[in-house]
């Protein structure tokens, strides 16, 4: 049983961590990818082993485990240089981020976790989620396997965002495929995936990057960070017609998304924050309703 750092060649295979993890691993030498660790599956296996055998809902982890996220832990805050780096812990199933379905927004995210005593209960609760009746309801509807094929746990630095997005290398809705997507709001992602918040958009031209329309969104909630997790608040008046996107954050993200394309091979759906002026790459994988 093994943890993995984002960017280590054994963690570039999906059947080892998963197509979330994996896809970031295998671009975090090149793009600004948040620092993290991956929890495999057999860690998954040994705690459900764990949680059968004692026929109760079991809380803690296996004690080698919590020691092993412990000392990453401490590696996590020399690379960070900071003493308590806040962290995402999110799922990274072994069939999750295909071409054929992406499970977005099916396992639990927890945002804003500290410490290792608090992480080892975020990954137990991701581990809680994979038997839940929505992911069930969803493998019924893709005609996916009534079990996972095996889920392992990404801890990565949680970035402060003061905008984040979504973009599409294709246009998603028309399928144009000389054309990108943006999508973008204020804060942390949730409030746009979680479809709370309309963001602002933009349609880029391939070609030249000239954006051919934009459409301001009302952006009316953004979630920011709170003790031991995150909350929903109102945006300010002021800042809801707002432009959350500069033209230079839009040419940037466009050339990110076709850059991403072309090394991976198909159209692809990021997950991106912006922390000051710096962007930084949350999520590469399909998309898979074109």
């Amino acid at each position: 049983m093994t943890i993995l750092w984002l960017g280590d060649e054994d963690c570039h295979q999906v059947q080892r961590v998963g197509g979330k993890a994996a896809n970031l691993s295998r671009l975090a030498d090149e793009y600004r990818v948040p620092t993290g660790f991956c929890i495999t599956p057999e860690y998954y296996v040994q705690w459900l082993k764990g949680f059968e055998e004692e026929s109760a809902h079991q809380q803690a982890l296996p004690r080698d485990l919590r020691d092993a996220v412990s000392r990453e832990y401490q590696k996590m805050t020399i690379r960070c240089e900071i003493v308590e780096p806040a962290v995402a812990v999110r799922s990274s199933a072994l069939d999750e981020d295909g071409l054929s379905s992406s499970f977005a927004g099916q396992y639990d995210t927890y945002l804003n976790i500290k410490g290792p005593e608090a992480i080892s209960a975020a990954i137990v609760k991701c581990w809680n989620s994979v038997g839940g009746e929505r992911m069930a309801s969803y493998r019924r509807e893709h005609n996916l396997p009534d079990e996972s094929l095996g889920i392992a746990v990404l801890v990565q630095q949680l970035i402060s965002a003061g905008v984040s997005g979504v973009v599409f290398s294709v246009n998603p809705v028309s399928g144009i495929r000389d054309e990108v997507m943006i999508n973008a709001t204020w804060g942390l992602g949730e409030s746009l995936v979680s479809g709370k918040v309309t963001p602002d958009t933009w349609i880029v031209n391939k070609a030249d990057l000239r954006v051919k329309d934009r459409c301001l969104g009302e952006k009316g909630l953004m979630t920011v960070l709170a003790e031991g997790g995150t909350k929903e608040v109102d945006v300010p008046r002021s800042q809801r017609q707002a432009v959350t996107l500069d033209e230079a954050k839009i040419r940037e993200i466009a050339q990110l998304a076709m850059d991403l394309e072309r090394e991976m091979g198909w159209p692809v759906d990021l997950e991106f924050a912006y922390q000051s002026d710096d962007l930084y790459l949350l999520q590469c994988r399909p998309i898979t309703t074109l």
